[in-house]
């Protein structure tokens, strides 16, 4: 059967004879360090976009993708501003909402929180709050009866459960006999959620938001829509096209620069984790130079015969480009492999290890996400076999250089 010369003697040179085992070793270790390298860069960058995408959508369980306010942080009329939303592209829902900075007390336990008044109507269109409720429900929250949702670490601090009664104490202040004092409720806690995010399960606290336009004085006004599309990546795109259309009359933002800051360090902090990998991977594949090297050495006789034979030097530098491009490429193969099905099965393994070892990576109480999430992107995959596979192939090219100036009058003198 015929085999191109190259490919043929390249193919031969793999295999070990009696004499080169320890250059088999080398060429092994070289596979091996390629194949970890590239598992721990598939596994390490999964994990991080499992991580990313996990708090992407708990931030987002309570930040709405695109938010709609006056110029003075008040909307007015807020229902014909619906009206005109609905049926717009991309749009799943809206809901109006108050805020406002109080102070929560509780018997002798005080804390700062923000407080939303909602719509219980409206706020499971653009909020995952209503399906995160440990203790009752958003219907709860009625007009009038000064209910209120608090968030688990805040109740927690506060020492309350669901039917405690605690105080608001808004910023705003009212003018009496007794002099200037801060206006003050009493609200009852009528149920407990928890999405998951000590920001917000630490800090927020729902109201009706007729009692928060009462307690805030807003009187037929609210701070602003919310809205939630259909796909959260396209928040800026659609932001820009609602402010060209309301040409200024409303201030529009998007969630991309409400948590900007922090999507950037994840983001930083999964390129430089990237860098950091590949340089295992480098270093594996440059493994190859010296298993190159030593081949070269071992094989100059072999080398010198061809050339008198009338192989090129060409010829000779592509049989060692062969032979170190199948060693990156058969280590590149088991590390995508290795990768994708350890990604795949993280969440399955990690248990299993803390259960064989009687240890916990991500304590619930302290992390919130107790379990190491997991998100395959095919691109990284492809980006990191690519990367290898090009680094082993680079890393070839000096030894097969050297190969390809081999002199066979100088090594077959003494043969």
């Amino acid at each position: 059967m015929f085999r191109p010369l190259i490919l043929y003697v390249g193919l031969r040179y793999t295999r070990a004879k009696r004499r080169t085992q320890f250059i088999s070793f080398i060429t092994l270790t070289s596979v091996m360090g390629i194949a970890l390298g590239v598992t721990a860069l598939i596994a390490v960058l999964s994990v991080m976009n499992g991580f990313e995408s996990e708090l992407r959508d708990r931030i987002l369980g309570m930040t709405s993708h695109i938010t709609i306010t006056g110029p003075n942080e008040t909307l007015s009329n807020w229902q014909h501003l619906d009206e005109q939303l609905q049926g717009y592209p991309h749009l799943l829902g809206t809901a109006p909402f108050i805020n406002d900075q109080v102070m929560i007390n509780a018997d002798r336990r005080v804390s700062g929180a923000l407080l939303r008044g909602i719509l219980p109507a409206y706020e499971p269109k653009v909020s995952e709050v209503a399906a995160n409720m440990k203790q009752g429900r958003l219907e709860v929250l009625e007009a009038g009866q000064y209910n209120i949702i608090l968030g688990a670490e805040l109740a927690n601090y506060l020492g309350v459960i669901t039917g405690d009664k605690i105080t608001i104490i808004s910023p705003q202040i009212n003018s009496t006999p007794a002099g200037v004092l801060p206006r003050m409720r009493r609200f009852t806690v009528a149920g407990i959620f928890q999405v998951g995010m000590f920001e917000y399960d630490r800090n927020m606290a729902l109201i009706h938001i007729d009692d928060a336009a009462k307690l805030f004085r807003m009187d037929n006004t609210v701070s602003g829509l919310r809205l939630k599309l259909d796909d959260l990546f396209n928040s800026p795109k659609i932001a820009r096209e609602m402010a060209n259309e309301f040409a200024g009359q409303y201030r529009i933002s998007d969630w991309t620069q409400a948590h900007s800051n922090f999507f950037r360090a994840v983001k930083t902090e999964k390129r430089v984790m990237f860098i950091i990998l590949l340089l295992i991977v480098a270093v594996a594949a440059f493994n190859i130079v010296s298993t190159l090297v030593m081949v070269v050495t071992d094989k100059r006789g072999d080398i010198a015969i061809l050339k008198t034979q009338g192989l090129t030097s060409g010829s000779v530098m592509g049989i060692f480009i062969v032979l170190g491009s199948i060693i990156g490429f058969i280590g590149t193969v088991i590390g995508t492999v290795g990768g994708v099905l350890l990604a795949l099965n993280i969440e399955t393994i990690v248990p299993a290890i803390e259960k064989l070892f009687g240890v916990q990576f991500m304590a619930a109480d302290v992390y919130y996400i107790s379990e190491v999430p997991s998100k395959l992107l095919w691109s990284d995959v492809i980006s990191i076999a690519t990367m290898s596979f090009s680094l082993s192939l680079l890393a070839t090219l000096y030894p097969a250089w050297q190969a390809s100036k081999v002199n066979p009058a100088e090594v077959l003198r003494y043969e």
